[in-house]
């Protein structure tokens, strides 16, 4: 069987041209037989997965309804809760812990529109990285090149979509894991504003990170967000509905004459030269294919690393185990240091960082008086060794390790929706990305953009040994 994309998965079901149970026994076997190289998943439950692929055919049988997604399956991200499965968090902290005894919101709605849950995907240590590794979990490869990462730290997710095991994931965006490694693996990867997903079970402190998914294509991808967008009375961060079907404006919405700025660095960043080449390249052929005005808006920020250090640290403070403290040598090395640091903030400090955040909002909101859209390349450099570290040199520039995800960093500390779309290849065969940044609550936007690229540039769905 061929690996189907998310729309023609589910409505295969619906007709009955084949059943969850095949799509299930066939993305297992896909696990079984090529996982071993790549190491996208850390746990799976064929078992509880088949049973419900089982239900859902009992349940066309009898000529009941199925939801959008009846039948596929799909990976759950190991920050995330999954019903009957661990969630390690890439952790020895959280190893041995029991089974979660219920969805995250997002997971539950992919759940009750019909996907089928086999497995939980690879994260860094609590999605501390832009590589997939961790001393529990093990490094995860990307299906481009094994010798390099998905990125992280929807680094798991990334490969076993990008791979064909399954046709979606989950993931989740605190400073562009879900961008960073879609630009990694060549996918389409969509980071909604805050609070467009509920996050009830893991809502943030810092409100910079944001659940949703990973699929192969801008369509599934808009499909996906109809089904996971909406509010939730147990998240006070929810939004309201917005009256739009995502289906429908990533097909109809007219984006003709938009304003669209491009920039390489926003002002500070290190870029390798062959990504930014080819992801403007890109940007000039959206700009064309799309219809839009190209505009001349200078883009100049201050580095705002320590900013997003600071407020995303709060988060890893959230339902700690007891006695954490005193385990700190259970940890990967690389965060020890972090942590430790992180107890010695004060309100005082934590003020002054609040103000230079929003004076980077009142920035990010005085550039969108100018432009429609910020065009970008997502990632500062193509996807580096598997086993990291973060590259402190990008395109013989030396940087700080941040560097490589500096650019996808400004939507989750501004709270905007920002796509990465496949921009080519580089000359060793490795995916970047093109960025589209829009607006608040622009998710439309972003989509329908995207679409218009897909359509004109079109992407293999998955790496070429799928």
């Amino acid at each position: 069987m061929e690996p189907l994309d998310v729309t023609a998965a589910a409505g295969a079901v619906r007709a009955g041209e084949v059943s969850a149970r095949e799509l299930v026994e066939d993305s297992i076997d896909r696990i079984d037989r090529g996982d071993g190289a790549l190491n996208t998943f850390v746990h799976l439950d064929p078992d509880g997965a088949l049973a419900a692929a089982d239900r859902i055919d009992g349940a066309r049988r009898r000529g009941e309804p199925l939801g959008p997604l009846a039948g596929v399956p799909f990976g759950v991200k190991d920050l995330e809760d999954c019903a009957g499965m661990p969630t390690t968090r890439g952790s020895r902290w959280y190893a041995d812990g029991p089974p979660a005894s219920s969805d995250d919101l997002h997971v539950g709605r992919f759940r009750s529109a019909g996907a089928v849950p086999v497995g939980k995907t690879a994260t860094p240590e609590f999605g501390a990285w832009g590589y997939t590794a961790s001393p529990l979990l093990g490094v995860t490869r990307n299906p481009w090149d094994p010798t390099r990462t998905p990125g992280g730290s929807s680094g798991g997710t990334a490969a076993a979509v990008s791979a064909g095991f399954v046709p979606f994931g989950t993931a989740s965006d605190g400073g562009g894991s879900i961008r960073g490694p879609a630009a990694s693996c060549g996918l389409p990867g969509l980071k909604p504003t805050y609070g467009r997903v509920p996050n009830f079970g893991t809502t943030r402190l810092a409100q910079n990170a944001v659940n949703f998914a990973l699929a192969t294509t801008v369509s599934d991808t808009a499909l996906l967000l109809d089904v996971a967008a909406g509010p939730d009375p147990r998240d006070r961060t929810s939004h309201p509905p917005t009256g739009i079907r995502y289906t429908d404006a990533v097909e109809q919405l007219d984006v003709t004459g938009l304003r669209a700025t491009w920039s390489t660095d926003l002002g500070f960043v290190v870029v390798d030269p062959e990504v930014e080449q080819l992801a403007r390249a890109a940007a000039e052929r959206l700009v064309t294919a799309a219809a839009l005005e190209g505009t001349d808006t200078d883009v100049q920020f201050d580095d705002y690393i320590l900013t997003y250090v600071f407020v995303e640290g709060a988060d890893q403070f959230v339902g700690l185990p007891t006695g954490w403290a005193d385990r700190l040598d259970e940890l990967d090395p690389l965060v020890v240091d972090s942590w430790r640091s992180s107890t010695q903030v004060t309100l005082v400090s934590a003020a002054r960082v609040e103000e230079r955040r929003r004076l980077l909002e009142y920035r990010v909101a005085e550039l969108f008086e100018r432009t429609d859209v910020l065009l970008t390349p997502t990632n500062a450099c193509p996807p580096f060794a598997a086993g990291g570290p973060m590259p402190e040199e990008i395109g013989g520039r030396q940087c700080h390790a941040g560097h490589a995800a500096l650019l996808t960093m400004l939507a989750n500390l501004a709270n905007l929706p920002a796509i990465s779309l496949p921009a080519g290849r580089t000359s060793d065969g490795l995916p970047v990305g093109l960025m589209v940044t829009a607006p608040r609550h622009r998710e439309d936007l972003c989509l329908r953009l995207a679409r218009i690229w897909e359509q004109t540039n079109p992407w293999p769905r998955c790496a070429p040994p799928a």
